[in-house]
């Protein structure tokens, strides 16, 4: 007998829109399992690791060829011209439905270079029988590396990369009732995951406010039926989308810090994640703040200003003990250097230039415990620059509601200079002159890009609002004294206006963009006259506060 299809009802077809609307966060909460479970747990990532590595290999060679075609290299400029056009004018039905043609022919190469995501999917399918794996782990691995695939396929990446031995991809099953399944028993938390082992296993709550998003939760399978109705309900009555807390999914992560086998457990759930209070139980850990904030990010600081404060402070960082931190991880680096080097000296030239060709490294007993306590400080050193970012942006929101800011550009920054078009050029240029800065270490230890896109994220969640500047704001040019743009060096911290008044240049950047203009393409000259000598006195006052107190801004021109 052939199955007939569900129809849906209304309030199913409402419901599904409500969930497709409404916000998800992700609770992390530490896993209490037996360490022979946790030990299963590693290896079933690490077989979700050597799987997809597969499938990464596979995918990266159609993707060579696809790219290699001039057809595809010209969709693909045509493509991003007309993606270009459609910011600048979204209500143009000619440019979507051009950029439309244009997708489809793209998809058809795609699909007979067998770089698809059919085809991607396929793949997985035969190894994951190879390998025993299941399904659902197997396809959520085939989404994480499709990401990669289409930012290559539309011109935003350049490779796909491979997980090394000891990069552990997340366990996730994208269904909560599915690979990683979710039980409620007195009153807590209970997960069972198969392939792993047949016991249920709970997690550890080590906070009130894990408490608090576990309560919710609990609240939410106490009834859930009633919960969706009352918030399809709200949406059809109001439009406002509440928050229900219904769990999504689950995905265990297995992590190895201090050489103990950690397990978490990173719940999706639907709608903003609690607020959270003081120890008083009534009292907002966080206020928000009402005003302007104009913000100039740069490659390792940041400065603001707004009319209650002003600032200008390093990007991720909680103390001087980062710097001891970074000097400690390069010292490793060039231990680890010499270590191999000493163990594998036929793997180099004799400028010390390592071979080409496949080469087997011996690593030493102590060339692996440096290994163990680099990464264990790398690990170290990246949380605590995720806490200062999230401590800067929350003093932020304190702050005001409104940021004013440039569009990120950081990635054009690490681009390599350009190459010579003819032999001459080539020759006549000296190497000196071919570098130019790309700021690596600057970016990797400062992430100005997370800073960027974590405060985009907790304004307008939390809602406030997220405003970028036009590309020709030009904020590092203008003097609203002289009504005119003038060009400064990179190194030029410090500069004189055309008045004569002395300023900093991150902190008058972000004065221009606290005083733009109505639409944001340029600032606005008549308010800047009117607030620069309050503003300014406040700017003094920081720069003073600085010096006395010794702090080491990094590439600011203030000497302590």
């Amino acid at each position: 007998m052939a199955r007939t299809k569900h129809e849906k009802t209304e309030y199913e077809k409402c419901r599904r829109v409500f969930r497709s609307q409404s916000a998800r966060h992700v609770l992390v909460l530490e896993v209490d399992m037996s360490e022979d479970m946790k030990r299963r747990a590693f290896s079933l990532s690490d077989r979700l690791r050597v799987c997809g590595n597969k499938l990464t290999a596979k995918l990266e060679k159609g993707l060579a060829q696809l790219i290699r075609t001039k057809k595809y290299r010209a969709l693909l400029k045509d493509y991003g011209e007309l993606t270009e056009r459609l910011k600048r004018s979204p209500d143009n039905e000619a440019i979507k439905k051009a950029r439309k043609e244009i997708a489809s022919k793209m998809s058809e190469m795609q699909k007979a270079y067998h770089v698809s995501w059919d085809d991607a999917c396929t793949y997985m399918q035969f190894l994951k029988d190879r390998d025993d794996l299941n399904s659902i782990f197997a396809l959520s691995r085939v989404e994480d590396i499709g990401a990669g695939v289409e930012k290559v396929l539309f011109g935003g990446a350049e490779t796909i990369h491979f997980k090394k031995r000891g990069e552990l991809p997340e366990i996730r099953a994208k269904q909560i009732n599915r690979g990683i399944v979710l039980y409620v028993a007195d009153g807590k938390l209970y997960f069972k995951c198969s392939n792993i082992g047949n016991e249920k296993f709970t997690t550890k709550i080590l906070d009130k406010f894990q408490q608090d998003e576990v309560n919710r939760l609990l609240d939410y399978l106490a009834s859930p039926e009633q919960k969706d109705e009352m918030a399809v309900s709200a949406m059809m009555e109001t439009g406002e989308i509440t928050d229900t807390f219904r769990p999504c999914y689950g995905a265990l992560v297995c992590k190895k810090i201090r050489g103990k086998l950690r397990v978490y457990m990173h719940l999706t759930i639907e709608g903003h994640a609690a607020p959270k209070y003081k120890t008083d139980g009534v009292t907002p850990r966080h206020t928000f703040g009402n005003g302007r904030i104009g913000i100039d990010i740069g490659t390792q600081t940041v400065a603001y200003t707004s009319d209650k404060e002003v600032g200008l402070k390093n990007l991720s960082e909680r103390g001087l003990s980062i710097f001891h931190a970074e000097k400690r991880e390069r010292q490793l680096l060039r231990k680890m250097d010499r270590s191999r080097r000493a163990t594998n000296p036929d793997n180099y030239n004799a400028d010390g230039t390592i071979k080409k060709g496949y080469k087997k490294w011996v690593k030493s007993k102590r060339y692996i415990e440096i290994q163990k306590e680099h990464a264990n400080l790398c690990r170290k050193n990246a949380e605590s620059r995720k806490y200062a970012i999230h401590e800067d942006v929350n003093h932020l929101r304190c702050i005001g509601d409104t940021v004013i800011t440039e569009p990120p550009n950081f990635k054009a920054l690490q681009k390599r200079a350009k190459q010579k078009d003819t032999q001459s050029a080539r020759e006549t240029t000296q190497k000196k002159n071919q570098r130019r800065k790309r700021f690596g270490k600057s970016l990797k230890n400062r992430c100005p890009g997370t800073f960027q896109a974590v405060l985009k994220t907790r304004f307008e969640m939390t809602g406030g609002v997220y405003h970028e500047v036009q590309k020709m704001f030009r904020a590092s040019q203008y003097d609203h004294t002289a009504d005119d743009y003038i060009k400064k060096k990179l190194s030029q911290r410090m500069f004189a206006l055309e008045d004569g008044e002395v300023v900093q240049r991150d902190w008058y950047s972000s004065f221009l963009l606290y005083n733009a203009n109505p639409d944001f393409s340029a600032p606005d000259r008549e308010t800047c006259l009117k607030t620069f000598g309050t503003l300014n006195e406040m700017h003094i006052k920081m720069i003073d506060y600085i010096k006395h107190a010794g702090i080491h801004v990094l590439n600011s021109g203030i000497a302590c």
